[in-house]
């Protein structure tokens, strides 16, 4: 995997410390919901644990010795909830899931490519169409099971697919 390209922002001082000013807050929240979005997308990622985020690379910028403190982390996580790219796994808030892509962007990828390989009218494993060696060139491959399931319920609505348990496995037949 290729290093992060951290953005500019990561490597001034005041970033790890939310605002005053209103509008500076603003930009700056803006900022921060990008480079976590960026982030869990280039590590592909989509699960974050408050607690350990507090020590990690991106809440905490060694060089500089400064550190987002847990309160300005939740204030970035709640405006990403607020965005659409944040659930919260419990209630204490304390692990959640992160998505860069909509549920229904992330179906309609998933349901592109299954139609350019003609695989509308069969059944595939959930473990198949996310780590089978034909998705491997796919932005979808290696996709977190719950994002993947909400994925394919967006498609379910359409009426483009249907989830299916079968032998103790899962799977989906796409229309």
């Amino acid at each position: 995997m290729a290093d992060f390209d951290w953005p500019w922002q990561y490597k001034f001082p005041p970033f790890f410390t939310i605002q005053p000013n209103i509008e500076t807050r603003k930009k700056q929240l803006e900022a921060w919901c990008s480079l976590v979005l960026e982030y869990q997308r280039h590590t592909k990622q989509y699960s974050l644990d408050v607690t350990e985020a507090q020590s990690s690379e991106l809440f905490y910028n060694k060089q500089l010795n400064r550190k987002l403190n847990l309160d300005a982390i939740y204030t970035v996580l709640e405006e990403l909830r607020k965005r659409g790219n944040l659930t919260w796994k419990d209630k204490n808030r304390k692990s959640c899931t992160l998505i860069w892509r909509t549920y229904a962007e992330w179906g309609k990828i998933i349901y592109t490519w299954v139609v350019s390989r003609s695989m509308t009218n069969t059944v595939c494993t959930l473990y198949e169409l996310t780590n089978g060696e034909d998705s491997e060139d796919q932005e979808f491959h290696g996709l977190d099971k719950d994002v993947l399931i909400q994925a394919l319920q967006t498609l379910e609505a359409e009426r483009k697919a249907e989830l299916m348990e079968f032998d103790g496995g899962e799977g989906v037949k796409f229309f």
